[in-house]
């Protein structure tokens, strides 16, 4: 990650399902060329390269189903901690159950993205979700994408 640019982003997705990162990768590369992607099966490898001491990410995706540490535990531990209050938290997942995307936002999430249905729907998902972190930071209100 050393010969990075500086106007490049580092961007974690924490998914264990392997097409899912595939069309994860395939389509942010699509939606941002300045994003330098890192991908972990699950919470406890996502967990060990934060308290690694390498750079901290500009960017988390997290999936809430995986093995040996869900995307719930891996927010709430990371929100445990205030090394990573600057680090974007963005839940990646099918649920959509309003009561449990509110209860995520009350523990840290700072974004929720519904996986859209369709490859063209992830590019532009993921297109508006990076110009917004660009723009917004963690400023103002949580915000739930939900395309189809």
């Amino acid at each position: 990650m050393d010969s990075i640019s500086p106007n490049v982003q580092t961007v974690y997705l924490v998914d264990d399902d392997r097409e899912d990162q595939e069309l994860f990768s395939e389509a942010l590369e699509l939606a941002d060329s300045h994003v330098d992607l890192k991908i972990f099966d699950n919470g406890v490898d996502l967990m060990a390269d934060l308290y690694s001491g390498r750079p901290l990410p500009d960017l988390v995706f997290l999936d809430l189903y995986m093995p040996l540490m869900n995307g719930e535990e891996c927010l709430r531990d990371i929100r445990e901690n205030e090394k990573f209050d600057k680090v974007p938290l963005i839940i990646y997942s099918t649920l959509l159950d309003r009561a449990k995307i509110e209860h995520l936002f009350s523990i840290g999430a700072n974004r929720y993205l519904h996986k859209p249905s369709s490859f063209k729907s992830l590019v532009y998902a993921l297109e508006r979700t990076m110009n917004s972190v660009r723009r917004n930071k963690l400023g103002g209100t949580a915000i739930i994408n939900i395309v189809g």
